[in-house]
């Protein structure tokens, strides 16, 4: 349930910041602070690409630890900039950090070998 939820806030969101890329109505309501932060094109198409692409592998459930990875900075900085800039979709930005942290907590074991104190690549420790 958590990743369907994830998928699709991540996923419209992102159609969505293509709206506003392209000058046109968004469908949801945008933060105007979080748009002025990304006022380079090039900063929001990419974050936005970022956001479809994760949230339709979350949805379709393949790669999913590859896609929390990249979506975990995404969703912290969501998270601070509606703590102490904007508080109108704060709610939004706590639901999207615990659905993350939930299912970061569910797919732990593939996140672990990230933490080994004494590496080894090809065999050996380089």
């Amino acid at each position: 349930m958590s990743r369907i939820l994830l998928g699709a806030i991540f996923l419209l969101a992102g159609i969505n910041g293509y709206f506003v890329i392209f000058e046109l109505e968004p469908f949801i309501a945008t933060s105007p602070q979080a748009m002025a932060l990304l006022e380079m094109d090039y900063l929001l198409i990419a974050e936005k690409s970022i956001e479809v692409i994760c949230g339709a592998l979350l949805l379709i459930n393949r790669f999913v630890p590859l896609a929390l990875a990249v979506l975990t900075p995404i969703t912290g900085n969501i998270l601070l900039l509606h703590l102490f800039v904007d508080h109108s979709l704060l709610l939004l930005a706590c639901i999207l950090s615990l659905a993350t942290a939930y299912l970061l907590y569910g797919y732990k074991d593939h996140y672990l070998r990230l933490f080994d104190r004494s590496a080894e690549a090809f065999g050996k420790s380089l």
